[in-house]
């Protein structure tokens, strides 16, 4: 039986060697007699599994000593809580609002500190990235907020950018959740990443933070202890119950990414490598049909997650999802194991998620029913 192609924005598809090794192991893990779902988080078969973990994923991001990696729970919406309850100090914190992810994270730090936009793309429907020269970042900011892959509207940072050079002493906290792995970062411009793992990672249920360790310790007094990164941090993650399972699936993940090679390059390079060939060749048919459209600026298009627009026989873009045009392609698409296409329902349209999982041949198959139904509606 041939596996669909499933390309969902989160809980996402994941390796199929990721899904049948957990699979072989389920009940018994490397002889121990326990399934990892049973194990004591704290007993020496756990803790062996989080271990390799964490150095896994330190080294594939080449992550630096002076970080701490912690693996906590809530996803990105709880972060959007306990990263203000940890470096805000109740007062300034910048933000750059770049789509729904960014809007639904100022909004919920307000719970906690005072935060100020620097910057809005909201004027071009989101559509396009506010430039670093133009952000208006506040001397007393405690940190500034950057989502760098916006799932919903597409939108992309392919690059982070350099506080220092725009006059800012505070840290950059970036939101990875949804391209995680997908590239190398610039450690040097970040004091904090957060992101669910549910995208690039493995199910949903685990929240990686990446933390600088001078930001530890300086939590508001109501942040409950089981979020307080410092208390977290010195508990290797094991201050409360950890998603034992999910941490197992996140570190098979880690390791099927170590094994990923593309011409000379191995790891997140040659995943990076990858991403971009796929991106390039769904980008690339939608841009030269007639009748699909993606309205994102192609400079900060997103290699993770593409949404576009069937055309009504006026031109203009479909934004009904009930109407027969989109229901005939979504029904076609499934037909031909293409699944999960349907759009943010905030936004309507269409949107393929091409995370690290989804391979080659799963765009080449996506793009091959592209055109084929372009012809059936001409």
């Amino acid at each position: 039986m041939t596996r669909a192609f499933n390309f969902s924005a989160g809980p996402a598809a994941m390796p199929l060697e990721v899904l049948q090794q957990a699979a072989a192991e389920m009940t018994d893990w490397h002889g121990s007699g326990m399934g990892v779902m049973e194990m004591s988080h704290r007993g020496k078969e756990f803790m062996s599994i989080y271990a390799q973990a964490e150095s896994d994923f330190r080294s594939l991001l080449q992550v630096p000593r002076h970080f701490k990696i912690l693996f906590m729970q809530g996803g990105g919406i709880a972060e959007n809580a306990i990263v203000p309850l940890n470096l805000s100090r109740g007062g300034v914190v910048d933000f750059v609002v770049s789509g729904s992810w960014s809007q639904k994270s100022l909004k919920e730090a307000a719970r906690y500190c005072t935060p100020k936009v620097a910057a809005s793309s909201q004027a071009s429907g989101f559509k396009s990235l506010p430039a670093p020269s133009s952000w208006q970042l506040d001397d007393d900011a405690h940190y500034v907020h950057l989502c760098t892959n916006e799932t919903i509207h597409g939108v992309e940072c392919h690059s982070l950018p350099d506080l220092k050079a725009l006059g800012s002493n505070a840290p950059l906290v970036i939101d990875f959740s949804s391209h995680v792995l997908s590239r190398p970062l610039d450690w040097s411009r970040v004091g904090l990443a957060f992101g669910g793992a549910q995208k690039n990672i493995g199910p949903a249920g685990v929240t990686l933070v990446v933390v600088r360790e001078d930001l530890l310790g300086h939590a508001l007094p109501v942040c409950p202890s089981a979020f307080d990164y410092r208390l977290v941090a010195d508990n290797d993650s094991m201050y409360n119950t950890p998603p034992t399972y999910g941490i197992y699936m996140a570190g098979l993940t880690f390791q099927w990414i170590a094994r990923q090679r593309e011409g000379d390059l191995s790891g997140v390079a040659a995943l990076e490598q990858r991403n971009i060939a796929k991106a390039q060749q769904l980008y690339h048919c939608i841009d030269h049909s007639q009748l699909y459209v993606n309205e994102v600026d192609v400079s900060c298009r997103s290699r993770m997650n593409v949404p576009f627009f069937l055309r009504g026989d006026d031109g203009q873009p479909l934004l009904d999802a009930a109407h027969p045009r989109n229901a005939a392609f979504l029904d076609g698409a499934k037909a031909r194991g293409l699944l999960q296409l349907k759009g943010h329902k905030s936004v309507g349209g269409m949107r393929a998620s091409l995370y690290n999982a989804i391979p080659l041949e799963g765009v080449q198959a996506l793009v091959e029913y592209l055109r084929d139904f372009e012809k059936t509606q001409a």
